[in-house]
């Protein structure tokens, strides 16, 4: 994009969010696993968040597991109706922490009624099935038995809209041959571009792209040129690399996690950060720095 406008709002199944949105994970304890430290300041950056502006959560419920979701349902529970809770199933946590696929027929119908109970909601808004095939990245394999599982609960009427996440673009292709897909949630930031052909196919049919990780994540992003470009603007390196985002294609929905209010607000403020031509220019000699 040229212009240093951006859309603020973009369509998220079949309603109108912000596209700064707030992903909920890190309200769980370290490694995504108890509860938090401090619950009540938990609380008060979910309804600071809603507070502000933000009517698109993002959350599962195998973050803790079931602590990100009852912590919502506590701080925002009669919800309010612009908002847009949108959940992740097919994967499980255990007993120490780790990460294990759960996306049997079985296993997914569960996950679904442990959404619905732990978020007091009689219907799902939007379900991603997250693919496990590696649980470090998307890996091939085909995805139609979830896929057609889920879509099973999306006709009983659990589910109004089906996502996906940890998709290669094939895995796409072939979920949106079985069910329309609503929104795609996979890793992508300045320096992690692997979806880009992806994104530009999403946009061009009003297809939501959702990226985790804006700075990396567990890993986060280092680099002397995004913090150049923050430094000038009087910004942070976050606010930066979400702006980027912004900018990079209006279909991007964002929904950076913190449990912080203030760190909340920064994050929030980067809908408002223009990045001119030269600042886009840098940041994107970062990209290529990073692929190269």
């Amino acid at each position: 994009m040229t212009s240093t406008q951006t859309p603020s709002t973009f369509t998220l199944g079949d309603r109108t969010v912000h596209r700064l949105g707030y992903g909920a994970m890190q309200l769980a304890g370290p490694g995504v696993f108890g509860p938090p430290k401090d619950r009540e300041a938990a609380l008060a950056v979910l309804r600071e968040a809603v507070a502000s502006g933000v009517d698109h959560i993002d959350t599962s419920d195998f973050y803790g597991p079931h602590i990100t979701n009852q912590l919502i349902r506590e701080a925002l529970s009669p919800y309010a109706k612009d908002l847009v809770i949108v959940t992740k199933i097919g994967a499980k946590r255990s007993d120490t922490g780790g990460w294990l696929p759960a996306f049997s027929a079985a296993e997914l119908t569960q996950a679904v009624h442990d959404n619905l109970r732990n978020l007091g909601v009689d219907v799902l808004e939007v379900v991603n099935l997250r693919i496990m095939f590696d649980v470090h990245g998307p890996a091939e394999g085909s995805i139609e038995a979830p896929l057609a599982a889920l879509a099973d609960l999306q006709r009983q009427g659990l589910v109004r809209h089906i996502g996906l996440s940890n998709v290669t673009s094939a895995q796409v292709a072939e979920g949106r041959g079985i069910c329309h897909i609503a929104c795609v949630q996979n890793q992508y930031n300045l320096a992690h571009r692997n979806d880009d052909a992806l994104i530009d196919d999403l946009a061009r049919d009003g297809i939501p792209y959702v990226p985790f990780f804006p700075l990396g994540g567990f890993t986060p992003l280092q680099s002397s040129g995004l913090s150049e470009v923050a430094q000038r603007l009087g910004a942070t390196p976050m606010q930066v690399a979400l702006a980027w985002l912004l900018r990079r294609s209006p279909n991007i929905l964002l929904i950076p996690g913190t449990g912080s209010v203030a760190h909340l607000r920064e994050n929030l403020a980067a809908g408002k950060l223009a990045l001119p031509a030269d600042a886009m220019e840098a940041l994107d000699r970062v990209a290529a720095a990073k692929a190269g």
